[in-house]
């Protein structure tokens, strides 16, 4: 379960004296003896990672340590995040996931290595947020930890659930309202309902979880964020926490159920053709399973409902998803993570990503996470060293010079599916706005576009005709970007003229324009959670100089007229298509 990046700026109090005197006055609580019931495992991790930290290879922040037979808490971490985000205790599912007698030996020698080491309150590990997520895991996977274990360090970990649970109920209140409250609350009812003598601190947490129901998330399913990922982790956690109590015999509160009616169907919109979520300010792909998995157990058959989705536009037609940010960017406490990507894109063939956002450069640190967050990283228009949106500085990395979407009209009939969209993210600073138009055909095989940098009042007229002035009426350059997915085959054809287009699937694609840029292919970038460094790839690049009110770039991305209308793409490397 990913926590929130800015959990640990915000709470600062871990591992100091406030946290010291909740844990001295959580321990004078009676010590549970044992489960209610026996504890089923609801998340899932990956077999592959699980293998790796079996091995000794710790992967964490985007640094690879490898250092067999040591204990998870003696590898140094790149930097602070990291180090919380061991202490969450996420790496139990891989394990679980591999749960061999190699396995099964790391998570009780590092949990209890765990207890020894900061079970009293030392450590960043102890924010509401890192002790719920702690919780979960320690819960969901209580009979591996606790096989061949002998009575003292059952007794030990017993005392160390109780604890936390009424560190909880003692904090939750200082975690950031979001998915770091979140995860605090599903922690402390998760332990509350499986722990003998804790079920008096369900009822409060219940209160308050469906208290945050109500004002973190809007009437359409969305969060401040508009970080799809963390809106799935979100609805998630709400599962988890609807399925222990209805597993205990208690009726999940109303607020919560209807949070969960509204979420379906927008994570649904914005789920593209392979079942990946679109990535978009800060967010990736979202675990394997995860989302069909919160879908499954919540019943919710809804489909995404018309207009846009948390402020995204989903274009889809045959085999092809286009999902689209058409709306603000996120400000204020949730700006903090938030990219200047308005206006850009995604597209997915069936199972395969063609068009992508860099994606989050945070695992990866922090001259990357700034990088990722940049207007060029996104598949979008951007003016010459601007981006659409800027943070404000001076160390405050909200965004606070944000675009504002100006106009935004959703078509759709038996030619297909549009989108007419503008911002003003360079009104202020060069007097232009961007304006996209988007077309894709019912039969998904064609996208087209039309990109314009434009004036679009007398003031903006007047701030430009000075640019042009003050530069000598070189005009303003700009490039239009489509970052490609690394597994996408690129090439300049037809004398440089367009671009082709190969899939594994093998479908081909042809990006062409009106000849209004000069069209290339530059290296680009994959950010990825879980890799070792970000990969290499490539983007198609329309690039030109604005000189007049108005500058238009005309471009589609068709699939080849030898293209079949349906491909059984059998390379098994890859999920499956969700259509």
């Amino acid at each position: 379960m990913a926590g929130g990046g800015n959990t640990g700026r915000a709470e600062s109090g871990a591992g100091g004296m406030s946290t010291r005197l909740a844990l001295w006055r959580a321990g004078r609580v009676r010590t549970a003896t044992g489960f209610v019931g026996q504890p089923e495992p609801r998340t899932i991790g990956q077999f592959s990672r699980g293998k790796q930290l079996v091995a000794g290879n710790f992967l964490f922040g985007g640094g690879l340590v490898e250092q067999p037979g040591a204990s998870i808490w003696d590898v140094p971490m790149p930097d602070a995040d990291a180090e919380r985000e061991v202490q969450g205790f996420v790496w139990l599912d891989d394990l679980a996931a591999v749960g061999d007698a190699a396995a099964r030996a790391r998570a009780q020698d590092w949990t209890w290595d765990w207890i020894d080491r900061h079970g009293r309150g030392s450590g960043p590990g102890w924010t509401p947020d890192l002790t719920g997520r702690r919780l979960i895991r320690w819960i969901n996977h209580a009979f591996l930890l606790l096989s061949g274990r002998d009575r003292a360090q059952s007794a030990a970990y017993f005392r160390l659930l109780t604890t936390q649970t009424v560190f909880l109920s003692r904090t939750w209140q200082r975690a950031l309202p979001g998915l770091p409250r979140f995860e605090a609350l599903t922690g402390m009812i998760s332990s509350g309902l499986a722990l003998t003598g804790m079920g008096e601190r369900v009822t409060p947490a219940v209160a308050a979880l469906a208290a945050d129901c109500r004002t973190e998330i809007d009437r359409e399913g969305g969060i401040p964020t508009r970080n799809p990922e963390e809106l799935l982790e979100v609805f998630t956690l709400l599962t988890w926490a609807s399925q222990a109590l209805s597993e205990a015999g208690r009726v999940p509160p109303s607020d919560l159920i209807n949070a969960m009616e509204r979420m379906a169907p927008t994570l649904r919109a914005l789920r593209h053709a392979d079942g990946g979520l679109a990535r978009f300010h800060g967010g990736g792909r979202g675990a394997e399973g995860r989302l069909d998995q919160a879908l499954a157990q919540t019943g919710v058959r809804a489909p995404p409902l018309p207009g846009l989705a948390m402020g995204f536009c989903r274009l889809a037609g045959g085999r092809t998803t286009v999902i689209v940010d058409a709306a603000n960017p996120p400000g204020g406490r949730a700006g903090w993570s938030a990219h200047a990507g308005t206006c850009a894109f995604e597209m997915t063939s069936g199972r395969r990503p063609v068009v992508v956002n860099c994606g989050s450069g945070a695992p990866f640190g922090a001259e990357w996470r700034r990088a990722g967050r940049a207007t060029v990283s996104h598949s979008t228009l951007a003016v010459d060293g601007y981006s659409s949106s800027r943070v404000a500085g001076d160390g405050d990395e909200t965004l606070t010079d944000r675009a504002t979407v100006t106009t935004l009209r959703q078509t759709s009939g038996t030619q297909g599916a549009g989108l007419h969209l503008a911002h003003n993210g360079w009104a202020e600073t060069h007097g232009l706005s961007h304006v996209r138009d988007l077309s894709l055909t019912p039969d998904g095989r064609r996208l087209s576009g039309i990109d314009s940098l434009a004036c679009m009042t007398l003031q903006q007229k007047r701030r430009f005709e000075r640019l042009m002035t003050d530069g000598r009426l070189q005009g303003v350059g700009f490039a239009l970007r489509f970052h490609l997915h690394p597994d996408v085959d690129a090439a300049l054809d037809l004398g440089g003229t367009a671009v082709s287009l190969a899939l594994k699937s093998g479908e081909i694609w042809v990006f062409r324009h009106d000849g209004s840029g000069v069209l290339s292919l530059e290296p680009s970038i994959y950010l990825e959670k879980g890799r070792l460094q970000p990969r290499g790839t490539r983007a198609i690049v329309l690039a030109g100089r604005a000189t007049d009110f108005e500058t238009r770039l005309g471009w589609t991305l068709a699939k080849a007229q030898d293209t079949p209308l349906a491909i059984r793409d059998l390379d098994h490397d890859d999920r499956a298509v969700v259509i």
